[in-house]
């Protein structure tokens, strides 16, 4: 891939849209939408890497209700050409085709590689990856076997989704989140995943979200690691002009 003049590819992250509540929700969701009209005047792609929704499950004909804004305007900017590709994250596991079909988005469910001009990305949610965080580890198993997703299924969508909003914000073996403090280096598990990574192949820029924090971090001379932090209380992003990544700050003001 390689970016026209004056285009960018932007990046972002860990919405939860949902939490706490739809009224609390729907303002950032506002929020978001403006980021989002914003960027595509010079977006060559828009990638969002998980965690858009803090719960979503796709039964054959339903799906879970509200976030028309956001997902009116994605479609909007996919009709207009421009990509929007989307990493499932640990809160909307269970996306299954109405994001390909209705909207015009790119799934992937794993991290990939990515080539843009001279700079090679990898990119994913961040969930599951690196060492430790073995309890959630067991549980993501659970929540992606076809078996599991099945049986959710038959429960009443009113209930499911019910019950899976509750499970989303309470457990956090489900959710995979413990503490979001930065604690070091050494303790992020993002890092040490992204450092074993280089050891068998060049990476320019590790791209993640899932740590719900905005983090900056030199792998080497030449190779960083960005965690895009969250769209909850930092409302940060990554902005890629061909040759740098940038984390930014969005600041402007919705006018309700």
């Amino acid at each position: 891939m390689n970016l026209s003049i004056n285009k960018k590819i932007y990046f972002a992250s860990d919405n939860h849209l949902g939490l706490p509540n739809g009224e609390e929700s729907r303002v950032r969701e506002k929020y978001f939408v403006d980021w989002l009209e914003e960027v595509r005047k010079d977006a060559a792609a828009i990638y969002l890497l998980g965690d858009l929704f803090d719960f979503w499950f796709e039964y054959k004909t339903v799906v879970p209700k509200g976030f028309v804004r956001v997902m009116g305007k994605l479609a909007e900017i996919t009709d207009a050409g421009i990509p929007v590709v989307f990493f499932v994250g640990n809160h909307d596991l269970w996306v299954r085709d109405y994001f390909q079909k209705e909207l015009g988005i790119t799934v992937h469910h794993q991290p990939i590689a990515l080539t843009v001009g001279a700079k090679q990305f990898f990119i994913g949610h961040g969930d599951g990856l690196g060492p430790g965080d073995k309890g959630y580890k067991r549980m993501k198993k659970v929540f992606t076997n076809p078996f599991s997703k099945w049986i959710f299924r038959w429960i009443h969508p009113d209930l499911g989704v019910r019950l899976g909003q509750y499970l989303s914000q309470k457990n956090k073996l489900i959710s995979g989140q413990e503490d979001i403090q930065f604690k070091g280096e050494d303790k992020e598990w993002l890092v040490a995943y992204s450092k074993k990574k280089l050891e068998k192949q060049n990476v320019d820029f590790f791209i993640f979200g899932h740590r719900h924090l905005p983090l900056e971090i030199q792998l080497n001379e030449k190779s960083k690691y960005i965690n895009l932090g969250d769209w909850i209380t930092h409302f940060t992003y990554g902005e890629f002009d061909g040759n740098q990544l940038a984390l930014k700050t969005w600041k402007k003001k919705h006018n309700d």
